[in-house]
């Protein structure tokens, strides 16, 4: 199965990006705590070059805290300000104010000495669709400001938000990148929601997501759809699909019904706190390399 999904609007989109970068102080990059690199697009780096750089692990409440931990430390040793965050809840929002202006402490000095004061810090907000940009924003300015859907695509344009005196938002729509080089890459991105799922077939899908969690979560899927975990994962749907009642209208075994509840129990956190992407494994191949 091959993943890809580049509208339109994203091309718009990233031209309009790169001649608002001149503006900005600090890029806040959201990446998805479950799949911090996979969820990563590769052109903000080159976008975000001689500027601050913030990013935030979002959703962490949905995946593995451990993983997570190991996660922030390997961005940090790259030399970013991150913020393990679930911008839902809430939670690591207070931790948020002070480290923009930690990473924007050099450019605050030098308006210091320029005799310029007050001058808030400009923050451009970058992401892949559905990692939860306009969440995130809300929940920082207290308010709705922007609009938030669980399908990607819903941030079509541009919008400055002024938050404080201090800091000023930039919401950009959630872009991809023309083409996936490592189709894992699109695997771990279609499991999040990041593509649509109208485009996906939702039961190869699913048989991949759960070879994953048979090899890194051993007893996740059995303790939630009461399956053997022991058999070929080519069953897991059928024995799911039969301990859940999934039928179709013939009373036939519905895999399809079964397929779209893995999926959906994954991306809710209904089957445990999990991640995709582990640094330990990261951190091995760049030294091989």
């Amino acid at each position: 199965m091959e993943f890809q999904w580049y509208p339109g609007h994203m091309t718009k989109a990233k031209r309009q990006m790169q001649e608002d970068i001149k503006l900005i102080d600090l890029v806040i990059e959201l990446v998805d705590a479950r799949i911090p690199l996979s969820s990563r697009n590769p052109d903000i780096d080159e976008l975000g070059k001689q500027k601050a750089r913030l990013i935030l692990l979002n959703k962490a409440d949905l995946a593995d805290p451990k993983v997570t931990a190991g996660w922030k430390t390997y961005f940090q040793d790259k030399g970013y300000f991150v913020v393990t965050l679930d911008s839902r809840n809430r939670k690591g929002m207070k931790e948020v104010t002070q480290v923009v202006m930690d990473a924007c402490a050099k450019k605050i000095e030098r308006d210091r000495a320029r005799g310029i004061k007050n001058r808030p810090v400009r923050a451009m907000v970058v992401g892949i669709p559905n990692v939860g940009k306009s969440t995130f924003i809300n929940s920082y300015a207290g308010k709705a400001c922007a609009k938030t859907g669980n399908k990607p695509g819903v941030t079509k344009g541009k919008q400055w938000i002024r938050l404080n005196k201090n800091v000023e938002l930039l919401d950009t729509p959630g872009i991809l990148w023309p083409k996936f080089e490592d189709q894992t890459v699109g695997l771990h991105l279609a499991c999040i929601g990041s593509i649509k799922d109208e485009l996906l077939q939702t039961e190869e899908l699913a048989l991949e997501l759960c070879k994953i969690l048979k090899d890194k979560y051993p007893g996740a899927l059995a303790g939630r759809y009461q399956i053997d975990e022991t058999k070929e994962v080519l069953t897991f749907l059928e024995q799911i699909a039969e301990n859940r009642n999934c039928r179709s209208k013939g009373n036939q075994l519905d895999y399809s019904k079964a397929a779209l509840l893995v999926i959906d129990d994954f991306r809710s956190g209904t089957i445990g706190k999990i991640s995709l992407e582990f640094p330990e494994k990261i951190k091995k191949e760049e030294t091989e390399v």
